[in-house]
């Protein structure tokens, strides 16, 4: 019984040896001079940051901040500010002009993309104003039509009135001006949308609006941003109602 002990033992050992040997040859050793675990935030990979990845043959990813990451991701272009422009205005004229000033300083911005986003904001600052959402917008609103805005929502609230408000959709959006003044990039869109629009008093009587009823609207908001901002975000600085 001692020598089948033996035996058995033996055999276990030298099977040991070779699972050991096998995974020593497949993981390998550790000699001192393995790469770390890839670090985003390193000087290398974290503040160079622009380095691009396979794939990404016209644009480079940057760096992001809170505020800017809300917006989605922020690139830099590596076709010329002309042929961004001319992609979206063919035909020239005051607007593509304008256009090349902001694009020329600033190596952000594509005017498709910013159309792109206008949309968004658009509707987002509808939406915000007819529900009384302070806080959206505060966020894209610039300071004076921000109180505007402000001001007629607390006057209806004083008056106890509610506001039913769909907003259906955008027909059109296009751009009709666009400057640069002192590295202050304005840029002015014309939106025709459906919305539909009613407002009610505390008892919820009608008393404006149809809710049955799609209204068209044509708007004519400007926009603005400072091109040297490390805030890629622009805010809306002025309304017009077309209609």
């Amino acid at each position: 019984m001692s020598e089948t002990f033996d035996i058995y033992t033996l055999l276990f050992l030298v099977l040991a040896v070779v699972i050991f040997l096998r995974l020593r040859s497949v993981l390998g050793r550790r000699t001192g001079n393995e790469r770390p675990p890839y670090d985003p935030y390193s000087r290398e990979e974290g503040e160079a940051g622009a380095r691009q990845r396979p794939g990404d043959d016209n644009v480079v990813n940057l760096p992001r901040g809170e505020a800017a990451s809300r917006q989605g991701p922020v690139t830099i272009f590596e076709d010329s500010p002309e042929d961004r422009i001319r992609d979206f205005c063919p035909k020239g004229g005051p607007v593509a002009d304008g256009l090349l000033k902001i694009a020329r300083e600033d190596s952000m911005f594509d005017p498709k993309q910013f159309l792109s986003g206008a949309k968004t904001a658009y509707e987002m600052i509808v939406t915000a104003f007819a529900e009384g959402n302070k806080r959206t917008l505060k966020q894209l609103l610039s300071r004076e039509v921000y109180d505007r805005f402000v001001a007629a929502i607390d006057e209806r609230e004083a008056r106890d009135e509610v506001v039913e408000s769909e907003f259906i959709g955008i027909n059109k959006a296009d751009i009709i001006e666009a400057e640069l003044k002192e590295k202050t990039a304005r840029i002015t869109v014309k939106f025709v949308s459906q919305i539909i629009t009613a407002i009610r008093n505390r008892k919820g009587d009608l008393i404006e609006g149809d809710p049955n009823h799609v209204r068209d609207v044509t708007d004519i908001w400007t926009f603005a941003r400072e091109v040297t901002s490390r805030d890629p975000n622009w805010k809306l600085i002025a309304t017009e109602v077309a209609n």
